[in-house]
């Protein structure tokens, strides 16, 4: 039974082990992450993160344990539209040939029946998205005509434009320029204003630093550190140092 407390929750995890190809690459995680929350998932190359976050967002199963989204969970989840997800870096078009604007449109098919005509607010939508990343002026090109920081704008842009109450993103800025990351962090703060809950998995946070409300440091599918973000970073550094006899890991 769904508690209040779980569906004030924006993502519940419980006890949860993900195996891959037959090796533990997630073991008894245990996470809550408040609505309205910024978090950081911090951890080096193997360390679980992208597993944890594919795992919440349903891309891979659960071995053991939970994962919720505002209280359900996510093999029940159909409130897709309330959750906004960049990918790690990819070709923004999946290999079919797309433009930037359809792309972006494709954010929000979840409000939308299927092959329904954009409304006067979709459009406008779309729009706002796109200036945001700074790629109003491409709307019209191929994205497999950009370059990758460009075509990870994209895909920022294409998670935005639903204007999700949870926005999950693996490594948004990897390949994007500082200026760039600028303009995202301001319209992220201007989200988070909003209420809207933040995950973000990111080697360097750049100036999204300042919105991050509490950091979770992974290490070997582990969660090892959970608190304020100022000492997640010499925690993490002590716990990497350590001698680990676990079997290894794949990249997460």
């Amino acid at each position: 039974m769904t508690s209040e407390n779980d569906s004030a929750r924006a993502v519940q995890v419980d006890d949860l082990s993900v195996d891959l190809g037959g090796r533990l690459v997630l073991r008894g995680i245990d996470l809550r992450i408040r609505q309205g929350e910024v978090v950081a998932v911090l951890g080096t190359n193997g360390s679980g993160k992208s597993t944890l976050i594919k795992t919440v967002v349903g891309l891979l199963p659960a071995a053991r344990g939970e994962v919720r989204l505002f209280g359900t969970p996510v093999p029940r989840f159909r409130e897709w539209r309330r959750v906004g997800y960049v990918p790690q870096r990819i070709t923004a078009a999946g290999g079919v040939p797309a433009t930037v604007y359809e792309v972006v449109s494709s954010g929000l098919l979840s409000k939308r029946r299927m092959f329904a005509p954009l409304g006067a607010a979709g459009k406008q939508a779309i729009e706002d998205a796109l200036e945001v990343v700074d790629m109003a002026d491409r709307r019209k090109d191929a994205v497999a005509e950009l370059s990758g920081g460009q075509q990870q704008r994209v895909l920022i842009a294409r998670a935005l434009v639903s204007d999700p109450e949870l926005l999950i993103l693996d490594e948004p800025t990897a390949g994007v320029d500082l200026a760039s990351q600028q303009i995202f962090a301001d319209a992220i703060r201007e989200r988070v204003a909003g209420g809207t809950t933040v995950v973000m998995v990111s080697h360097d946070l750049g100036p999204m630093d300042a919105l991050i409300d509490r950091s979770v440091v992974m290490r070997r599918g582990r969660i090892v550190y959970d608190g304020p973000p100022h000492a997640s970073q010499t925690h993490a550094h002590v716990h990497h140092s350590h001698t680990d006899d676990d079997p290894g890991w794949l990249t997460s």
